[in-house]
């Protein structure tokens, strides 16, 4: 009878869906195949995704999302509307409340976009939350206090750095650098050099399985498949980690000088803090082999990644939902202290 309270991190990769006392519920790529034949929606999420490369003219695959704001709305529309009534989260006479995180760096547009989107796919009301404050609540970390803490969450379509105290943002910045840019690099890597042309799928999955951003600190080879651009027959060759490696320098690097940046505008006291504190990373880019070694030796700070680094924007709108009457006190002054209930991190790296 009754509507459920939600949060959704809406991803350019991934759509994640939490539903308040049942923990996260989907997990779905961003992802709509198009009949523009017929007009029809085809399918949505993992059986889109599936579809990508392999569709006749007329089937059209569209990532709605780009770079972490929306970039075509009917189709991100059709997107939420799916899913929300996949998971049946409207009651009878009412509509769920959403909590839904975008990036810290877009304009207050893209954000009105984000609030119509989820309204129109049937929300009752919707709060907005920045992303890498969500990512650091879902990580663990204890904001809310007068203490730094950094987190660097890379996504699909951007990667964001903040530094937090006292339940905001000090410093930060967003970049247009994270899994996506990965997947172009390492298919441009493999057109330059074996003049092969791959999709995003096959080079998703060198990224994932022999992927490194550490030189020599993995040793695996992996059989990749593609068109050979000289005669358009299939071939095959096989790539090695260190490859991958020199194809993600450049993109890994941008991402290493963004946490610079936000560090060397981070006030002193903060500094100090986030030396014995350690910088966590969440996201999907922070499973990727190394990212934490380098990412240590760069700044050198103590990094920790995520103990369930894909899913800790979707785990923090969780935690926020759980205490939204409590937060809603805290920054009316009502408190003068504030915890949540947190995860731990998996490892920390020194150099």
């Amino acid at each position: 009878m009754f509507s459920k309270d939600i949060g959704i991190d809406l991803g350019t990769a991934n759509v994640l869906i939490h539903i308040k006392g049942q923990g996260i519920v989907l997990n779905e790529p961003s992802v709509v195949a198009i009949d523009r034949k017929a007009n029809v929606v085809v399918a949505v999420g993992e059986d889109a995704r599936k579809m990508m490369g392999r569709t006749p003219d007329h089937i059209e695959v569209v990532r709605p999302l780009k770079n972490g704001v929306i970039a075509d709305f009917d189709v991100t529309e059709i997107m939420l509307k799916y899913f929300l009534e996949r998971l049946k989260v409207k009651g009878f006479m009412t509509k769920p409340r959403i909590l839904i995180c975008y990036p810290s760096n877009i304009t207050s547009v893209d954000q009105e976009a984000i609030r119509e989107a989820a309204e129109k796919s049937g929300a009752k009301k919707v709060f907005l939350e920045v992303e890498p404050k969500v990512a650091a609540i879902g990580a663990g970390m204890d904001i809310y206090q007068p203490i730094g803490n950094m987190v660097i969450d890379i996504g699909g379509g951007t990667s964001d750095i903040a530094v937090l105290s006292l339940g905001d943002i000090v410093a930060s910045q967003s970049i247009k650098v994270a899994g996506d840019v990965f997947d172009r690099e390492i298919m441009q890597y493999v057109k330059h050099h074996y003049k092969l042309l791959i999709g995003e799928i096959t080079a998703e999955n060198i990224k994932i399985q022999v992927g490194s951003v550490l030189a020599d600190s993995r040793n695996e080879v992996m059989e990749v498949r593609g068109r050979d651009m000289a005669t358009g027959f299939p071939r095959v060759i096989s790539m090695h980690s260190n490859e991958v490696e020199k194809a993600l320098k450049e993109p890994v690097q941008m991402i290493v000088q963004a946490a610079k940046n936000v560090l060397e505008s981070t006030p002193p006291e903060l500094s100090a803090d986030i030396i014995d504190r350690g910088i966590v990373l969440a996201g999907g880019g922070a499973m990727l082999h190394g990212m934490d070694q380098l990412l240590a030796d760069q700044l050198e700070v103590p990094v920790a990644i995520a103990e369930d680094p894909m899913n800790t924007v979707a785990v923090g709108t969780g935690i926020l939902l759980d205490n939204m009457d409590r937060l809603s006190a805290y920054k009316r002054g009502f408190f003068k202290s504030f915890h949540l209930s947190f995860g731990t991190s998996k490892k920390i790296t020194t150099d």
